[in-house]
């Protein structure tokens, strides 16, 4: 027995066929951003409930896409605000509601596979975060715009970091800079961008004949943000008093943990670059002001790239895809000044 017409919804239509609301409303509205499997599902779910859209469910596809969700493991570290800054200026252009999903830092793709269950976006923005199996799955069902930035898949259009290249070009420049020891301050838990910098910096050494000494190797204790915060650089600088060796130079995961390293070093009373040379891997805004060396990732260009191949998508269809591996390039400051090359 058929349900009255007033009591049925656009949600229960959506639950019926297993799609995405803003997809049942795409179908009401002739989209042709639809496969045809999904329209049949969808009209028949509509029949079966015998369902009339009201005019709201109409305006939800009517023109485009009303609400853009933005996934970001953090958006109150530097990284990630500097890359949100690039997005919010450029979405301006756009008539869209924006919504910014924290996915946590520990474990960011948990986090998104939750936010596509709920199934509200009409097109998203991930920042930083892997698109798994299970991910790519959801997205498929749910049938919307989706630009990754900081991460790639095969399927979408992406603007990928080159962290490795970026961890060559600090250990490149710390060679070439006459530092023999070098160290690294890496983040307590793995992460993709922090183990393709690591591994960008090993290849360096390896590339000059240096030796890798593990032990320079360290981490702080913090689990913050990843391990990518100021207190992680902090603590990492006594673990290498705890070990009574220093290296002559360190590269740093990003400039945050660089910040903390930089204020441990001075109150054990070493001077930069006299005593020891540092680096970081971002360039946020900071840095500058620090004579911090470091690698800049283009992280507001990256933002405004992504937003406007969003726009793209949502004006003229899909297109062929873009998909775009950013490399970063090596802003040289005094902290790598090495004193003895004169």
């Amino acid at each position: 027995m058929k349900s009255k017409n007033k009591k049925i919804t656009i949600y229960q239509v959506a639950s019926r066929a297993g799609v995405a609301i803003s997809t049942v409303s795409r179908v009401i509205n002739n989209s042709p951003n639809v496969s045809q499997k999904t329209k049949d599902k969808v009209n028949e779910a509509i029949k079966t409930l015998n369902f009339r859209p009201q005019v709201s469910a109409r305006k939800l596809a009517s023109r485009e896409p009303q609400m853009l969700a933005i996934a970001v493991p953090s958006f109150t570290t530097p990284y990630y605000t500097e890359v949100l800054k690039g997005v919010k200026d450029e979405i301006q252009e756009m008539d869209l509601d924006i919504v910014i999903y924290n996915t946590g830092s520990k474990n960011p793709t948990e986090g998104i596979e939750n936010f596509f269950d709920r199934g509200t976006a009409d097109a998203v923005i991930t920042i930083s975060i892997e698109i798994t199996d299970n991910v790519h799955h959801q997205l498929q069902s749910s049938e919307i715009p989706i630009i990754l930035i900081g991460s790639s898949h095969p399927d979408y259009n992406y603007f990928e970091l080159n962290n490795r290249k970026g961890g060559f070009l600090a250990g490149e420049h710390l060679i070439k800079q006459g530092y023999q020891r070098l160290g690294m301050i890496k983040p307590v838990l793995k992460t993709k961008p922090s183990t393709e910098r690591e591994l960008g910096f090993r290849e360096a050494l390896k590339e000059f004949k240096m030796p890798i000494h593990e032990k320079l190797f360290v981490t702080g204790q913090s689990e913050k943000h990843a391990g990518f915060t100021e207190e992680a650089g902090f603590e990492a600088i006594y673990e290498y008093e705890k070990l009574g060796e220093f290296p002559d130079a360190i590269f740093c995961a990003n400039d945050t943990q660089a910040i903390g390293a930089y204020h441990a070093l001075s109150k054990l009373g070493m001077r930069i670059p006299e005593d020891i040379g540092i680096m970081g891997y971002d360039n946020i805004k900071f840095t500058k002001y620090l004579d911090l060396t470091t690698i800049d990732q283009k992280m507001y260009s990256v933002g405004v790239m992504g937003t406007k191949r969003l726009a793209e998508i949502i004006k003229r269809g899909p297109g062929e895809k873009i998909q775009k591996i950013i490399d970063p390039i090596l802003m040289a400051r005094n902290s790598t000044r090495n004193p003895k090359l004169g």
